[in-house]
């Protein structure tokens, strides 16, 4: 399977490197060329247009940032959909509304395109050592085809549903991890306030019955979310964001999940404010 790959930031970055790494032949594609550099030691072919990395491509993977990008690199003038052949795949690894994956998944199914919401889980250095979580949504004879590229970087891959149904449970992961910000928060605040190091106690928490996630990413930042509200506020606001629209869609309650993701990001807009 020919692979292009398009969005090689701090997680799609590995994720692509992986695929070229396990002899697929990959073609990538970045806005800024200069973010090719770091993979001329990889053996991919660089394309100057979505258009032309998909004309060269059985599987396209997307890991833009938000809604707008998956659209535009999808079916912009020089987009993915202008040069891919009918039977190709799309698989969207980006977090977005699940609504924008339904939508899309229907246009592209128009020109003979198969589409599948595939959002992933763990990180940057989980991507680079394979052991991502693929969060699927689609055909299943669709996802198994995309399988094999998909564990290059995956230790587990989730089948959940139709399109739309990995955007859907991605964002209840991201909801929750959210949350679980809130909490860690709190319990290193009390206990610098009781006179222990927040590092050290964060460290001893995380290797116990309380240990997250989040408790992790907390170790990693230095026992305070000021490093993760620079690097990562926004895509959390993003998500709590799309996880309140789905929760209105059926009428749901807020329910304590919002409410400790709320105090979260108020907490890091404090941060960023100093």
């Amino acid at each position: 399977m020919r692979v292009g790959f398009i969005g090689l930031g701090i997680q799609g970055g590995p994720m692509a490197r992986r695929i070229a790494a396990a002899g697929f032949p990959t073609t990538l594609w970045a806005r800024r060329p200069e973010a090719l550099r770091e993979f001329a030691d990889t053996g991919a072919v660089f394309a100057d247009s979505p258009a032309e990395l998909a004309a060269a491509s059985d599987l396209v993977c997307l890991c833009v940032v938000s809604d707008a990008d998956v659209r535009e690199v999808l079916t912009g003038p020089e987009g993915v959909l202008a040069g891919l052949r009918p039977g190709g795949i799309v698989a969207v690894h980006s977090t977005v509304h699940p609504r924008t994956c339904r939508e899309l998944a229907d246009d592209v199914a128009r020109q003979g395109i198969l589409l599948v919401d595939a959002p992933v889980t763990g990180g940057g250095p989980a991507a680079a050592a394979g052991h991502l979580t693929v969060l699927a949504g689609g055909a299943a004879p669709t996802l198994q085809s995309c399988r094999p590229v998909f564990d290059t970087y995956a230790a587990q891959v989730f089948h959940l549903g139709p399109v739309g149904s990995g955007q859907v449970a991605k964002i209840l992961n991201n909801l929750l991890f959210t949350a679980n910000l809130a909490t860690a928060d709190s319990a290193l605040s009390l206990g610098r306030d009781l006179g222990l190091d927040p590092v050290r106690l964060a460290e001893l928490l995380n290797n116990g019955s309380a240990a997250s996630f989040a408790l992790g990413r907390m170790v990693a930042a230095g026992g305070t979310l000021q490093s993760i509200a620079t690097h990562a506020g926004g895509l959390l606001r993003k998500d709590v964001h799309l996880a309140a629209d789905l929760a209105n869609q059926v009428d749901a309650g807020d329910g304590v999940v919002f409410d400790a993701a709320v105090t979260t990001l108020a907490t890091m807009d404090r941060l960023l404010e100093r």
